[in-house]
């Protein structure tokens, strides 16, 4: 089987779709490496935190104790970060560590809420050897003076300072909690935004009932929720120019030949590398290569977008009418057991 696994995403050409995406796994350089053998054709590092550029030790801590006298549950609310001064160097020195190691792109990725030092960095991970820079938008809107617009221009205003910094490619990882995605988007679209990542998973934190405290709780993508980021990179895909990466929920080459079809020009493999290992990805790249030989597909390219909201026949089937042909298909295995009314 001889297919053409290539494909363009941020500018790059990638041997294949598929990008370790980020995680602690490209905290080693072992890892990085095993990465590569394994056959991902590009890897997102682990995350610089907006936190660990500003080094806000003492308001992070002024902050965490804060009335804590009163509340003791409140001392482990905010999350632990590692503040170090130097860890801004020492990430963009296993950038340059991973560009020696691996032939393969390597996506650095800075993760924030505000435009913070994110410019200042972003040069030095372009100096370091990155091919290119992901911006994880971590923002969630509790405040009830920001707005809709107010959200989204940060995100703008976020872009745009590093674009005018750079000149690697920058995606935006976003998540889908906009009142018009495709406004919101084509919005970055035109302001230059190299790609875009669907989605960011907003970890939800739980609360200890017995402790009293609000704790946080880490919980890998399954295999359903890569149907969000199917629907809207099929809606988005005849859109924008940019790239599109899937991610969330990513297992099986089933996945990957989904989200292909519906325009994604990458896709973003986590979970199913920290759950199964590394030999995941031959798996998924052989699985592919073998659907494609038997359905007369000698490219990736061929087949990408060929099933987005433009080009797949039938664009009520990603909207409303989806919603409801769900319900009406749905049948209940067996009628509820009637329960007595005077019991």
């Amino acid at each position: 089987m001889d297919m053409n696994l290539s494909t363009n995403y941020l500018g790059l050409r990638l041997k294949n779709p598929l990008i370790a995406g980020a995680s602690p796994l490209s905290r080693s350089v072992d890892h990085i490496r095993s990465l590569e053998d394994a056959g991902v054709a590009a890897i997102v590092l682990y995350s610089l935190f907006q936190e660990e550029i500003e080094g806000t030790l003492h308001a992070h801590q002024h902050y965490s104790e804060l009335g804590t006298h009163s509340y003791a549950e409140a001392l482990t609310y905010l999350p632990q970060v590692d503040l170090r001064p130097n860890r801004p160097q020492e990430y963009a020195r296993h950038v340059a560590r991973a560009k020696e190691i691996v032939g393969i792109p390597i996506v650095a990725s800075l993760n924030g809420s505000t435009l913070g030092g994110w410019t200042l960095y972003a040069q030095m991970l372009e100096q370091a050897g990155a091919d290119a820079l992901e911006l994880n938008v971590y923002h969630m809107a509790t405040s009830p003076n920001e707005t809709a617009a107010d959200v989204e221009r940060r995100y703008v205003d976020i872009l745009q300072a590093v674009k005018a910094t750079v000149h690697i490619p920058v995606a935006l990882k976003i998540g889908p909690f906009f009142s018009s995605l495709p406004h919101f988007v084509t919005q970055l679209d035109e302001k230059g935004v190299d790609g875009f990542v669907l989605f960011n998973r907003f970890y939800q934190p739980d609360v200890d009932l017995e402790a009293l405290d609000v704790v946080p709780e880490l919980t890998l993508s399954s295999p359903h929720e890569m149907r969000l980021p199917l629907r809207w990179i099929a809606v988005l895909d005849p859109l924008i120019e940019a790239s599109l990466a899937a991610a969330t929920g990513v297992y099986t080459a089933a996945d990957v030949l989904k989200l292909l079809m519906v325009g994604a020009d990458a896709v973003m493999l986590v979970a199913v590398l920290l759950r199964n290992g590394f030999g995941a990805v031959g798996q998924i790249l052989h699985d592919v290569q073998r659907w494609m030989y038997e359905h007369d597909y000698e490219s990736v390219h061929q087949m990408q977008g060929s099933m987005n909201h433009r080009g797949c026949g039938d664009p009520s089937a990603f909207e409303r009418m989806n919603y409801m042909k769900s319900l009406d298909l749905f049948t209940p295995s067996s009628a509820p057991t009637a329960v007595s009314s005077d019991r």
